[in-house]
């Protein structure tokens, strides 16, 4: 029988695309109904790796995407949100909930696929509840999985006939590192090991692949799927590098203890298959739940260990920014709120001192146009904001404890402050994406022109420096200091621009080179008012 090559491809890859996005798009609606919250989720419930494995687990069965979750956990190591110990932790509790995906496709229900999707289609074109919406799209992208699998399934039987498919698999049986290089290689091209899991099942099932040669597959499947994390750390900080090298050296040990063991594996899945009565697309899943699962129980302990090899891997200081706070006890708002006022006030301090270290990034940035500059100043910002609102939030508890008359005044300076100096990080993030824009649209600044706002940059930090100083001291000397400086930075504002206008009139600055000058000389003016504020409250308590 002639193999008609062109059904057989457009089938299988018109099914791999149908699949993919309806795991993606099931993702999506898993996502929505549980609230977009996952940052916060892995952020809250890392506290320690066990917690870690669990919130990996969460939420890679929410995005249905143990790459996704990856991917999610390398942004937030490289911000500073997580530790390299709790990434770990999450790391293998991703590896565990991608295996939901293999389960969901073992319940063999592909023959109702389009009825499914019909149902899914209902509930998102005629109902206009957001709730029901992302039901309908839930549902759709769980009838579009099954689908997909059902016409990759279609386009792979004639495999069967095909002599050269038939010694590829009796050679991965024999070689299993072989079956490992296959499944590598076919999830690093797909993207996905749900995906190359699901055509595992379906060659399982369909007799194209014996259990011998389909452990091997799975296996490469998993380190497969760690190249999107290692993609997404190239050009990221060291820590976000490390991340992804842990999720690549976890795939790595796993696979080689699974193929040591591989003869004792195969009889306790077939055991299983026959104690459970499963079919073959359950069996695959199972051998993967207890893959994953085996592996984190291993590797769970060496924590510890996987960090310093990496970190032996990938040397270098990681310029991390701390985003947690570190004085804010909830113990003294009940014990004694003199106390908590004095805490909430080292962490006031500390936010400050991320404005100027912001102040000082941005600075750099637009001098030198390093993207690693930029980055920390984001990082930074991205700080700022979360300790506004720890910061915010405890205050707002402290204000029901019974406080003095002086207390409450120091109380109400902290809250004002901590919204000054959240307003510093929003400006220096705004001229962060100025010198952006103009390195996008190749707009040059004259010599002159930037020798103004170094001088003006350097006066402005200076200001901020000053407004920290004085409350930290709560000295009012140096606040009438900050309130002089935030004169110059006015008037200094006003000459800047005249000069600036004479500049266009003269043909030396283009148009767009003066909207980015005025635009961050008007983010530095209001930069010092903010500090001018801080000093006035100083000179309010006199």
């Amino acid at each position: 029988m002639e193999l008609n090559w062109q059904e057989m491809l457009f089938q299988f890859f018109g099914g791999l695309g149908i699949f993919l996005f309806g795991i993606k798009y099931m993702g999506d609606g898993l996502q929505k109904s549980a609230g977009e919250r996952l940052k916060e989720i892995l952020d809250k419930f890392t506290t320690n790796p066990f917690m870690g494995v669990l919130a990996g687990v969460f939420v890679t069965v929410l995005i249905q995407s143990s790459s996704g979750t990856t991917v999610i956990v390398v942004g937030l190591v490289s911000a500073g949100f997580m530790t390299l110990r709790q990434a770990i932790g999450v790391i293998m509790g991703a590896n565990i909930g991608t295996t939901v995906t293999a389960f969901i496709i073992g319940v063999d229900i592909g023959e109702y696929a389009l009825p499914i999707i019909a149902v899914g289609t209902i509930l998102l074109f005629f109902f206009k509840n957001k709730k029901v919406h992302n039901l309908g799209q839930m549902i759709f992208g769980f009838g579009a999985l099954f689908y997909g699998l059902e016409l990759m399934g279609g386009g792979m039987k004639p495999l069967r006939s095909l002599e050269a498919f038939h010694d590829l698999t009796v050679s991965m049986s024999d070689n299993p590192i072989l079956g490992v290089v296959v499944g590598t290689l076919f999830t690093v091209v797909v993207q996905s090991s749900s995906a190359t899991i699901g055509i595992l099942q379906e060659l399982y099932s369909s007799n194209l692949v014996d259990l011998q040669a389909g452990l091997p597959i799975l296996f490469g499947d998993n380190i497969g799927t760690t190249i999107t994390a290692v993609l997404a750390a190239l050009g990221a900080s060291v820590a976000a590098r490390r991340a992804a090298a842990v999720h690549v050296l976890f795939n790595l040990i796993g696979t080689t203890i699974f193929l040591i063991i591989l003869p004792l594996f195969s009889k306790f899945v077939i055991y299983l298959q026959t104690t459970f009565n499963l079919n073959e697309p359950m069996t695959i899943a199972f051998a993967h739940g207890t893959f994953n699962i085996t592996n984190t129980i291993i590797q769970f302990p060496f924590i510890a260990v996987l960090a310093l090899i990496v970190t032996k891997l990938i040397p270098g200081q990681d310029s991390i920014v701390d985003y947690n706070s570190k004085h804010l006890d909830p113990v003294f708002i009940e014990q004694s709120p003199s106390i908590a006022l004095g805490q909430a006030k080292e962490e006031v301090l500390r936010m400050g001192t991320f404005a100027i270290k912001g102040l000082q990034e941005t600075n750099e940035f637009l001098k030198t146009k390093s993207s690693k500059n930029s980055e920390t100043a984001y990082q930074i910002e991205g700080a700022i904001n979360n300790l506004d609102k720890k910061i915010t939030n405890y205050l707002v508890d402290l204000s029901s404890a019974s406080l003095s008359e002086s207390e409450s005044e120091r109380h109400s300076i902290l809250m004002d402050t901590v919204r000054d100096i959240e307003r510093v990080g929003d400006h220096f993030e705004n001229i962060v994406e100025l010198v952006e824009y103009q390195q996008a649209n190749k707009v040059k600044i004259t010599d002159d022109a930037m020798s103004d706002l170094e001088v003006m940059f350097n006066l402005t930090i200076e200001t901020v420096e000053k407004a920290i100083k004085s409350l930290d001291l709560n000295d009012t000397e140096i606040a009438r200091e900050v309130a002089e400086k935030e004169d110059q930075i006015d008037k200094m504002e006003r000459k800047l621009r005249k000069q600036h206008i004479l500049r266009m009139n003269e043909g030396i600055c283009s148009g767009q080179a003066g909207i980015v000058f005025v635009d961050i000389v008007s983010n530095l003016e209001r930069i010092g008012d903010h500090a001018v504020n801080i000093a006035e409250a100083v000179l309010g308590v006199e």
